[in-house]
């Protein structure tokens, strides 16, 4: 891993902007161009103005589960401290995960834990989703809630691997790197797990992707 090294907050906080805007603009441009389509209907086509309005429900639904996971994953959801149900971690995860073609399996019991928690296991979902790029399936184990949750995550699919910006940035920044949208998020994913002092690990078993976080001992 490299070496420890933390960024300025205001540029953190400009590359997690741009790593929510990159997700979302591919669904809300579809949904512009869906509505593109109704208005330049001068023939008043059943079928075309069907397929646009499909397009336009499909999208919505991918920009709101995106946003949605987006806020529990990047952004301030409840009040310093606060805690979240587990429960509403899974929803957001299925959500996300299914605009990104791959299931996923949750063995978690009824609990509440700490946010940033939350935080944590959904960025590792976000990892563990672009370990196969080709989609598959992902199965999440939570333990120990409430007070010492341990994750841990299994990616399977064809071509599966360790993400190349998940490698250089999970551990931390050296002062020549130059970190962008897309390696900003296993650097985020990083500086939750060090924050609570979690150990994480990221590896190949076999064919699959591993990634665990436990408490540092």
């Amino acid at each position: 891993m490299a070496d420890n090294y933390e960024i300025e907050a205001l540029e953190l906080a400009a590359l997690l902007c741009s790593r929510v805007c990159h997700d979302v603009i591919s669904p809300v441009g579809a949904i512009a161009n869906g509505l593109e389509v109704l208005d330049d209907d001068e023939d008043d086509d059943a079928e075309m103005r069907g397929h646009a309005m499909d397009l336009i429900r499909q999208s919505a639904r991918q920009a709101s589960a995106k946003l949605q996971f987006a806020r529990l994953a990047f952004g301030a959801a409840g009040s310093a401290g606060a805690h979240l149900e587990l429960t509403d971690a899974r929803d957001v995860a299925l959500g996300y995960a299914q605009s990104e073609k791959a299931e996923v399996t949750w063995e978690a019991p009824v609990a509440t834990i700490g946010k940033d928690y939350v935080k944590l296991l959904l960025n590792m979902i976000v990892i563990a989703l672009a370990s196969i790029p080709r989609g598959g399936t992902i199965s999440v184990k939570v333990d120990g809630v409430p007070d010492t949750p341990s994750f841990s995550l299994r990616a399977s699919g064809k071509a599966a691997r360790i993400p190349l910006e998940t490698e250089k940035y999970l551990g931390g920044v050296r002062p020549e790197d130059v970190l962008d949208a897309r390696g900003v998020q296993p650097y985020f994913t990083g500086l939750v797990a060090r924050s609570l002092d979690m150990e994480l690990d990221a590896a190949m078993t076999g064919e699959d992707f591993t990634f665990t976080a436990k408490q540092a001992r």
